[in-house]
């Protein structure tokens, strides 16, 4: 069953596209949610114009977003931690602590749009990548220091 997206959804595709998936998806999940519309002729006429709409919001979210991953390139956060012999940490700073560190700087970051490949286990400076929006990603410094 053909369906046009009338937002974005994961793995499948984003709004304004017009995918294939399976009837029961359809039926069950997207067009009850309103992700979703069967692409029928009347339905792709008034689509055009939605489709419009839909790309001028995904444009202004796109500058707002180059916006914030500036100000996220200009600041770095530092987090304390407990170290042991040779500088080693107890435990590991991970997502979680880095989304708590820059909600202390003012930024409202979730954990999952933090690209962190492992848990960072030594003292430093880190790059660590966050997800701003769909393809603009801020790389930040974190400085993981001695308590």
């Amino acid at each position: 069953m053909k369906v046009i997206l009338r937002e974005d959804v994961p793995k499948l595709g984003t709004a304004g596209s017009i995918v294939k998936v399976a009837p029961g998806f359809a039926r069950n999940f997207l067009i009850p949610r309103a992700f979703a519309i069967p692409a029928t002729a009347n339905n792709l006429r008034a689509f055009e114009h939605e489709r419009s709409v839909l790309e001028a919001r995904r444009v202004k979210r796109q500058k707002e977003a180059e916006g914030i991953k500036a100000k996220l390139e200009r600041t770095s956060c530092s987090i304390s931690k407990k170290v042991g012999e040779q500088d080693k940490l107890f435990g590991a700073v991970t997502t979680q602590d880095i989304e708590k560190a820059f909600a202390a700087e003012g930024f409202q970051i979730d954990k999952k749009d933090i690209l962190l490949v492992e848990p960072i286990k030594a003292l430093g400076v880190y790059t660590v990548p966050i997800r701003v929006f769909d393809e603009v990603i801020a790389n930040t410094k974190v400085w993981v220091v001695k308590e």
